[in-house]
């Protein structure tokens, strides 16, 4: 099918798309467009990895709003958030409509009403979930929904939000046209059942992907081929098939199942790549090195830096995310010639290599009592990275044998089995906890019967038989809302509260709230840290693991400081709930040391975290306060300033007497204690300081001086004639980090915010 035969398209589509190099459209854009995808009919398009999903969507959303309405594109992470932003902001000045496109990824307090002004917007699951709670009413002008990676239902972390969020949109707008779009996956049919949508299936992609395994000295593939690919003595398998790529001008991703395991290969296939580098590419690897250094004074980005160089990288969560940011646009532009990552990138932005190689098909899974094999259909999203048209002739994904008996079942369980189907995992009780009660709070079920009349809207209802079980699930979780104060029950009538109402707004697992509301009326005058410790202990947040020592370490800490506490201690017999309180109490400490000063590299090096996972932590630790501090309001309680304190100090890393500093946009940590030792203590000391003293302690940066002061209010900025203050001359080192701290507060307040990869995970 010809651009300019498909129907429905705003004027000036066709020509778009005509000149990006799209002559006809991919067989399974073609099936959604005859299925009715650009007349307002709901779709399910099951297709593979490259294979279009993309366009499906925007043809869908574009027509969408040549016939006056408003498309929502939802995907599952923040950083893909952006990339599909900057993706279809190309529509923009169309001949008509001109189509503007907004995104929203945090802040989960607010309707965003500026979002009514545009036309696309992309938002994850998670935020769109936030805004139906918070009432937001440009929902009900929407007339397209596209759901990306629908197949992450399945997930039972994420994947009951998106379920349910889909319900409510549909409810809210009951000729909503819903476009899901998904990996290839056993039970497509029953999602389409669910959304009441066209099926599109297909096995097509643009260019060959060629599957197999690797033993010995070559790659057997699904058809019986081989490719040799020898081994030398010494040698790892891996370290062949990356050279053997290289050689070829291609690129390689290697998937692993740790962390540690990805930084250990990128330093041993730094040793192939490096001596297959032009002299170019090591020259412009060696500038982008020097940004990966600059990123932050840490271990983590010293070697990533020293990888890079030789053109290699790891990718995983402990990465900041400008520190990924910079590995997926060298290895998009193929300076990398490969990234050794946990398989959290093969859902993830759009990275494709001519090889994908999957080193580790288990990883350990505590529930499981050890390593467990990998899902089939999360191995076949790690194949999908494989071939990148108009750069790739072909693409290969290849696992890895030692023995012939391994071969076998790689080959029996990966390269020739479908993938599992996608099942709902709306029953389990943390999920349905909050659910319910948003789905309460915000008005779509009133009494017991209409909650199960709700729930029978959702992916579970379609693929269960088992009503009793969902009802003894609901009754169960009605049970804990009632007796902590957040739901109203009488008779089959049920009311949310004032407290669950608040609840529900602020986004929170009840049973957070629960932890939060009785530890805040215990407390009389708490500490940073014990604010710290209660948050910590919630659902909401993921604590860091007890190590080797460290059960040790933290029990005698807890013992030192156990009257800051806002809760009984466990005692050491209860040994799981000791230490979940211990763990509690080492991510605590992390976010004690953050807003005490110390500097980011020693806080790495302490806990064994990247920088990543600091950022991370603090995010979630700054939201959960900034929801703790609505909570002692509502509940009248004497906490609310140190509770707004704790927030404050976290979320500026600084400790109390910079926070008046640290409010003034520009001025980070490192500004804000240097700003304070020359004797600048406030806001008001920095409208009237000598311009001489503010330059010396921003080291001679007369651009930020100047930007800094007309942030803070004062009359005449200029720091034209100013001598600067002696041995202030140079870079001050800190650029990078005033700007993260300050922009992270603000990020999420503004218009067209850009995605951040600090996700609350």
């Amino acid at each position: 099918m010809n651009p300019a035969d498909i129907p429905g398209l705003p004027s000036g589509a066709a020509g778009r798309l005509a000149e990006s190099g799209i002559e006809e459209l991919y067989p399974p854009q073609a099936a959604a467009v005859d299925a009715g995808v650009t007349g307002g009919d709901s779709l399910v398009a099951s297709v593979p990895t490259a294979s279009g999903k993309t366009l499906i969507a925007e043809l869908a959303m574009l027509s969408s709003v040549a016939r006056g309405g408003t498309a929502l594109y939802i995907v599952p992470l923040r950083a893909l958030a952006g990339e599909k932003k900057a993706e279809f902001e190309r529509w923009a000045e169309l001949d008509e409509p001109d189509v503007s496109v907004g995104i929203s990824t945090g802040n989960y307090e607010s309707s965003e009403e500026w979002l009514a002004d545009r036309d696309i917007v992309v938002a994850t699951s998670e935020k769109v979930d936030s805004l139906v709670r918070n009432g937001a009413p440009w929902l009900e002008d929407l007339t397209c929904v596209v759901a990306d990676e629908v197949h992450l239902v399945d997930d039972p972390n994420r994947g009951p939000t998106l379920e349910v969020t889909l319900a409510k949109l549909r409810r809210i707008t009951p000729d909503l046209q819903v476009v899901a779009l998904s990996a290839t996956v056993d039970n497509a049919d029953e999602v389409a059942d669910w959304l009441d949508a066209e099926l599109v299936e297909s096995d097509w992609r643009p260019i060959d992907l060629r599957t197999g395994v690797h033993f010995g000295d070559a790659i057997t593939f699904a058809d019986g081929d081989q490719r040799e690919v020898p081994v030398a003595k010494g040698e790892r398998a891996t370290a062949a098939l990356v050279a053997d790529t290289v050689d070829e001008d291609g690129s390689s991703l290697v998937f692993v199942n740790s962390r540690r395991n990805a930084e250990a290969e990128a330093r041993r296939l730094a040793d192939v790549t490096a001596d297959r580098l032009s002299d170019d590419e090591r020259d412009e690897l060696a500038a982008v090195a020097d940004e990966v250094a600059g990123v932050s004074d840490t271990e983590t980005s010293d070697d990533l830096a020293g990888v890079v160089r030789k053109g290699a990288a790891f990718h995983h969560a402990g990465l900041s995310a400008e520190h990924r940011s910079l590995v997926e646009d060298a290895f998009r532009d193929r300076l990398l010639k490969v990234i050794c990552a946990t398989p959290t990138l093969a859902a993830g932005v759009n990275t494709p290599s001519r090889r994908v190689i999957v080193r580790d098909w288990r990883r350990y899974d505590g529930e499981f009592g050890g390593m467990k094999p990998l899902d089939t259909l999360e191995v076949h999203q790690m194949f999908g990275r494989a071939g990148r048209p108009g750069l790739d002739p072909y693409g290969e994904a290849v696992l890895l044998a030692k023995d012939h008996d391994t071969m076998d079942e790689l080959f029996e369980r990966y390269v020739w089995a479908d993938s599992e189907p996608v099942g709902s995992k709306l029953a389990r009780e943390p999920a349905m906890r909050t659910h319910l009660l948003s789905t309460v709070a915000s008005g779509f079920a009133h009494t017991r019967s209409g909650l199960l009349e709700f729930l029978d809207r959702t992916l579970y209802a379609v693929q269960s038989d088992d009503t009793r079980h969902l009802e003894s699930v609901v009754d169960d979780v009605l049970e804990y809302l009632v007796a902590n104060d957040f739901v109203e029950r009488d008779g089959d009538g049920i009311t949310a509260t004032p407290l669950g109402h608040t609840v529900s707004r602020l986004y929170l697992d009840p049973m957070s709230a629960a932890e939060i509301v009785d530890g805040l009326r215990a407390a009389e005058d708490p500490t940073a840290l014990g604010l710290y410790h209660l948050v910590s202990r919630t659902p909401d947040m993921y604590e860091l693991y007890l190590k080797s020592g460290d059960r040790e370490t933290y029990t005698e800490l807890c013992y030192e400081r156990e009257a800051e506490f806002l809760g009984r201690v466990p005692s050491e017999f209860e040994d799981v709930r000791f230490e979940e309180w211990l763990s509690a109490l080492k991510t605590a400490k992390l976010l004690e040391d953050w807003a005490s000063e110390v500097d980011e590299d020693r806080i790495t090096e302490r806990y064994g975290v990247g920088p990543g996972d600091v950022r991370g932590k603090v995010d979630t630790a700054e939201w959960l306060l900034g929801a703790a501090e609505q909570l002692a309001v509502e509940l009248d309680l004497d906490c609310v300033a140190a509770v707004n304190e704790a927030k404050r100090r976290v979320a500026d890393g600084v400790r109390e007497e910079l926070l008046d500093l640290t409010g003034v946009r520009g001025i980070g940590r490192k500004r804000a204690r240097r700003l304070y030792e020359a004797g600048v203590e406030s806001r008001a000391d920095l409208r009237e300081a000598e311009k001489s003293v503010v330059l010396g302690a921003l080291r001679g940066r007369e651009a930020t001086a100047e930007r800094i002061l007309e942030n803070a209010g004062r009359r005449d900025p200029s720091m034209t004639d100013v001598t600067p203050a002696e041995g202030s001359a140079g870079d001050d080192g800190e650029s990078a980090d005033a700007d993260a701290d300050t922009d992270r507060r603000s990020a999420d307040s503004g218009a067209d915010q850009q995605a951040s990869l600090g996700d609350f995970e």
